[in-house]
């Protein structure tokens, strides 16, 4: 058994997260709980100011984004990830694929034990290879967490197709196709349609852009989204940056940072 093991709890519903804490508490008493983190950003922030725990149980869905968005922000290396999601039995396989494990809500105490118990393999196995070869290894070596996360997204039947748009006491639906494109400004998400209307919505970016057909929509930078159909045509910019065009109907124009401007001629190109 290892002794002196460091934890965080990444979980935006507090019930959730304390009961987790407690049956950990339970199965392991000499393991050290140092923090219960809510979101994207506070575990970001703790994660870039604090040394990184041996183990982190991390909750997928968190209330200011998807939880792989905080693996853009920060590396995290040392830490052993075992994820806590109400995502179904086929979407899983994926965590399989890369070598990780996973708790399904609600979590039980002998799955607890079960994905403690593999994580506790794995460490074995690591200090013997640092035994062997002097060398670190790090618990959760190159996983890559995005493709993780397109993975959930396939295995769970599709891409969205639709969202549901509350306009004063009504509701009506807004197909993905009849979107041009999706910005974020002053904390609000919207989404833009072809003909000129904004829809406001609860998704964050990230959120979204695991939601969307990538064969469809490009991350255009950190505040937009654009839909292949509604480019009309892309010129150079200053410093590298692309500025796209939309079709004749929009007035408005998209700018493709340069970091992404490779990309995003492969991606038209494909």
């Amino acid at each position: 058994m290892m002794m002196d093991v460091n934890v965080i709890i990444v979980e935006d519903e507090i019930h959730s997260g304390e009961m987790l804490r407690d049956m950990i508490s339970d199965f392991r008493p000499d393991w050290n709980i140092q923090a219960m983190l809510q979101g994207v950003g506070e575990t970001v922030e703790y994660l870039n100011t604090n040394e990184h725990p041996h183990i982190i149980f991390l909750d997928i869905e968190l209330a200011d984004g998807n939880c792989f968005s905080i693996f853009d922000q920060v590396e995290v290396r040392e830490s052993g990830i075992i994820f806590t999601t109400a995502y179904n039995e086929f979407a899983l396989k994926a965590f399989h694929l890369n070598s990780i494990d996973y708790l399904l809500k609600p979590i039980k105490q002998e799955e607890l034990e079960r994905a403690i118990n593999k994580f506790e393999r794995a460490v074995e196995v690591i200090n013997k290879v640092h035994e062997e070869e002097k060398e670190k290894t790090p618990v959760s070596d190159q996983i890559d967490y995005q493709e993780l996360a397109r993975s959930i997204a396939r295995t769970q039947g599709g891409y969205r197709k639709r969202f549901l748009i509350s306009k004063r006491e009504s509701f009506f639906k807004l197909r993905v196709e009849d979107i041009a494109y999706f910005y974020f400004d002053a904390r609000v998400t919207f989404a833009v349609s072809y003909d000129g209307r904004q829809h406001i919505l609860s998704q964050s970016l990230d959120k979204l852009e695991e939601e969307l057909d990538p064969e469809m929509f490009f991350r255009s930078n950190r505040q937009s989204i654009v839909n292949v159909d509604a480019i009309e045509k892309f010129e150079s910019y200053f410093s590298g940056k692309l500025v796209v065009k939309l079709v004749n109907s929009l007035n408005d124009k998209v700018m493709i940072s340069r970091a992404k401007a490779g990309a995003f001629k492969e991606w038209l190109n494909h």
